[in-house]
């Protein structure tokens, strides 16, 4: 099977993005990761493919994320906004506000006449049976043990799980060690984005995110949106919070009531263009 597809990267957040509309794709695990595979593949964070939405009157496409290790997830918010910008590039759509169907609900891309792209993520997810989190009742933050030691997190869903972890120096966080120990938690059925939040000032943050099923990436969408939840609802931040990654800057605002969608803005970009035989 040979597939057209185009490199993409959101802040370093890397993409292989596919036309399923156009050519028959229907891919599986082994083939994710030999995609994924930085040195037998393409190489990227996650794949990402453009297909028809079950329902047209809905949405304009269907969004589909598969992680590097193979396992379908149910959003990516930098895939989001990359999935934007390969649309309008290869001529799929001429709008720029699409709608799209993703597994964890519809989501609405807006593309900026700078070509930045704003995504509405829908409202985030608090409650524990939302997340999933094995917890009582829904609080602003959690306790965790991990390891015999015990650390406060914030669990938030944006269509797909996370937990917040605040550090006082996002460079000296234990990401490598805690991350994977928190990612595989057991109070986590499904598994969690592992957020190691640093914060500035009520307007500023700084993260890394350890993502299930791909390790720390340069930058994480869902991840920003769910450690600017977590920290609001502390009231440590304000509405709008500029959250700096690894790869670069995304601006996040959210009005702090549960129902209120959460409003990411940030770049996409396109790396080059290919086929592969796989």
């Amino acid at each position: 099977m040979r597939i057209q597809f185009s490199k993409m990267h959101g802040l370093g957040n890397d993409f292989v993005v596919i036309d399923a509309i156009h050519q028959p794709v229907d891919l599986s695990p082994d083939q994710v990761r030999l995609l994924a595979h930085r040195r037998f593949g393409v190489g990227c964070d996650q794949v990402l493919l453009v297909e028809r939405p079950s329902d047209p009157a809905a949405a304009d496409f269907r969004y589909r994320i598969f992680n590097a290790d193979g396992n379908e997830v149910e959003q990516c918010g930098n895939g989001a906004r990359c999935f934007a910008v390969f649309v309008r590039e290869r001529g799929l759509t001429a709008k720029d506000h699409i709608p799209v169907e993703t597994a964890a609900g519809i989501i609405h891309l807006q593309v900026q006449p700078d070509g930045q792209v704003t995504v509405d993520m829908g409202p985030p997810r608090l409650k524990p049976w939302q997340i999933p989190f094995e917890a009582e009742s829904a609080m602003t933050s959690y306790p965790l043990e991990v390891e015999g030691e015990t650390y406060e997190i914030g669990a938030v869903s944006m269509g797909n799980p996370h937990a917040v972890l605040r550090v006082d120096n996002v460079q000296t966080a234990p990401v490598a060690r805690l991350g994977p120990l928190i990612e595989a938690h057991p109070r986590f059925p499904r598994h969690v984005n592992v957020g190691f939040m640093q914060v500035i000032s009520p307007g500023e943050i700084r993260l890394r995110v350890y993502e299930r099923g791909v390790g720390e990436t340069l930058a994480c969408g869902t991840g920003a949106c769910a450690a600017v939840v977590s920290g609001r609802i502390q009231g440590l931040l304000d509405e709008t919070v500029a959250v700096d990654l690894p790869g670069g800057r995304l601006v996040i605002n959210w009005a702090g009531q549960e129902e209120a969608p959460v409003m990411m803005t940030g770049p996409a970009t396109q790396v080059f263009t290919g086929s592969i035989d796989i």
